[in-house]
């Protein structure tokens, strides 16, 4: 009879002490999670996510230094093309060492923007300069671009483990700030180079060096995976990447690659046009406005679709839905000709910004929706390295997206003056819909036939 007594007593004992200290790491985690994850995270992103304020100042760049603006135009490319190559490439370096990367990040970014304000300035005192122009492409295409794929890469796993029963809206959060930044900094930027005087410019860039180093720094001391995740991450530790993914069938993972790089090639295909295409439509006077409210859509796809996808039981699915959406408004303005007829047209005026909302939105959620689907299908073990070599859809899909959007305009219709005196190619921007539109449907048939349904139990 003691012998149970004691035996109850010890059992009970421990139970409490399990408890007790479960509760502490309860609530350890709900206090550092959003200050060791969610806030370094937002710093870095909202940081590198400014490259997209780009077409703010690609002008005046070219401007100041004697280029046309399809020339300097290249760099924004590059930096596109450097920032999934560089996750590609470095993906390892963030899985062994978070603090080493988000370092990396923090100087390659701030010493890319510092570099690209001094070759501007060089490029204004030598007008017409070869070497100002190849100098900006190093900065701000290369350079920063490294800063770009280690900074979008380093917060992502930590947010995924620390929060752990909602990793889409996690990622989400991150990622939104990457999308929010352009709307957040675009103003700011405009105001420095309305109020900066001769050479505002590169002085521009040498004071946005300085603030996103301290913002990407202070980011980078905060970083911090939840303590203890060492001991699982052991038990994958030297897998490549290859035998990762051949423990899927390989058109698995060929169908997640390809309909993330259709999804950011139509993307960038129609945002790259956006501008025109409210002027093409008689709205030339909100385009400032208009191109907030596209940016909003692009932060909240981000956060909202990759929120819903935590309530699904196959995340595949929101693919799927951004997928068909986007088929469906894009064929109402194809059958419509809403970019031709739109000028004075209310119903076709609202159709053709739909889309535009509906692609941003689309465009923005299948960036923090592709390294929590890859953790469904393929574990945690590696999913930096993975999501890294992953992002090398957005590196080839920067280089095609705008190109091929000003190659079908340029090449398709012709340029008329509005009534507003702008030089537009209504047909032109219709002919992109029809590119774009045989991508989406490609998309949907690899997210339908070539994607199948993760096996969670097993992962």
């Amino acid at each position: 009879m003691e012998f149970i007594t004691f035996i109850t007593y010890r059992a009970t004992r421990y139970a409490v002490i399990y408890y007790e200290r479960k509760e502490q790491y309860n609530m350890k985690t709900k206090e550092n999670k959003w200050l060791r994850a969610a806030v370094p995270a937002l710093l870095l992103h909202c940081s590198i996510g400014t490259v997209y304020c780009w077409s703010i100042f690609s002008q005046e760049i070219a401007d100041y230094i004697g280029f046309s603006k399809g020339a300097t135009e290249w760099a924004f490319s590059f930096a596109i093309f450097f920032l999934g190559m560089s996750a590609a490439f470095l993906g390892n370096v963030v899985e062994k060492d978070i603090h080493k990367s988000s370092l990396i990040a923090a100087v390659c970014f701030a010493l890319g923007m510092a570099g690209t304000g001094f070759f501007i300035w060089y490029g204004g005192q030598h007008t017409h300069s070869p070497l100002a122009l190849i100098g900006i492409y190093v900065s701000y295409g290369f350079i920063m671009g490294i800063g770009l794929g280690t900074g979008y890469l380093s917060p992502v796993k930590t947010l995924m483990l620390w929060f752990e029963d909602r990793k889409g809206l996690a990622t989400g959060l991150a990622v939104a700030g990457f999308g929010a930044a352009k709307a957040i900094a675009s103003p700011i930027m405009q105001a420095m180079l309305d109020n900066l005087g001769e050479g505002g410019i590169y002085k521009m860039f040498w004071i946005l060096a300085c603030v996103y180093f301290v913002m990407m720094f202070v980011g980078h001391l905060l970083l911090k995976k939840p303590e203890g995740w060492h001991e699982p991450q052991k038990k994958e530790k030297g897998q490549g990447i290859l035998s990762v993914i051949k423990t899927r069938p390989i058109a698995n993972y060929i169908g997640i690659w390809v309909m993330f790089y259709i999804n950011i090639t139509c993307g960038l295909a129609l945002i790259s046009q956006e501008k025109m295409i409210v002027k093409c439509i008689g709205l030339a006077s909100f385009v400032g406005i208009l191109s907030t409210v596209s940016a909003i859509f692009n932060a909240g796809g981000r956060l909202g679709f990759s929120a819903w996808a935590d309530t699904m039981k196959d995340r595949n699915t929101i693919y799927k839905l951004i997928f068909i959406l986007s088929i469906v408004f894009t064929g109402l303005v194809m059958i419509t000709g809403g970019i031709k007829n739109g000028a004075g047209n209310t119903v076709l005026m609202i159709l053709v910004m739909c889309l535009v909302f509906v692609v941003n939105a689309g465009y923005g959620g299948g960036f923090p929706n592709v390294p929590t689907l890859l953790s469904d299908h393929y574990g945690m073990g590696s999913i930096s390295a993975l999501h890294g070599v992953t992002l090398s859809a957005w590196a080839f899909a920067g280089l095609t997206g705008n190109q091929i959007a000003n190659f079908i305009v340029n090449s398709t219709g012709e340029f008329v003056t509005d009534a507003h005196g702008n030089q537009v190619n209504p047909t032109g921007y219709q002919n992109v819909l029809y590119f774009t539109i045989v991508l989406y449907i490609i998309a949907l048939l690899m997210s339908i036939f070539m994607v199948r349904p993760a096996d969670k139990d097993k992962k």
